[in-house]
């Protein structure tokens, strides 16, 4: 895993477009793009590449309250789902998130597509927006908390 860069934008992208329709709503691209362009040197944003590839992404950061760490766009390449790289990012962010002093929880947003990805690490869904991100693809708002 490594810092995205720049050069990473176009690959980044396409990680996204090959997870449309399933895992992201189509709509969501340009907010994903803009997050790429202004927003990614403000979180901790990786990819972890196979063969010179980036095959996957990852982004958290530590929200203004000191104990939440946002987590924000998770994605795998589609051929390579059920491979084990969704879990390498979780655990990445969620250790990354454990050591930073005074953080006591984990937050995300994530389609029923994925919610249960997520449940196995310990998220609780909290609120749930029908069709939250487009037709058919609810949103999912769910948090992990441990102890300090």
């Amino acid at each position: 895993m490594r810092a995205y860069a720049a050069t990473d934008r176009d690959a980044c992208l396409a990680l996204f477009d090959g997870n449309v329709p399933t895992f992201f709503a189509a709509s969501e691209r340009e907010d994903f793009a803009a997050f790429l362009d202004r927003d990614a040197a403000d979180w901790t944003f990786q990819v972890i590449e196979r063969d010179g590839r980036v095959v996957a992404c990852r982004g958290h950061k530590v929200a203004g309250d000191g104990v939440t760490a946002g987590f924000c766009w998770g994605m795998v390449d589609r051929a390579l789902h059920r491979t084990g790289l969704g879990s390498v990012l979780t655990e990445a962010r969620l250790r990354a998130a454990r050591a930073t002093p005074g953080v006591t929880q984990a937050c995300l947003d994530t389609s029923q597509h994925t919610r249960g990805f997520y449940e196995r690490f310990g998220f609780v869904v909290e609120a749930v927006v029908a069709d939250g991100y487009g037709a058919g693809l609810d949103r999912h708002d769910m948090r992990l908390r441990w102890s300090g």
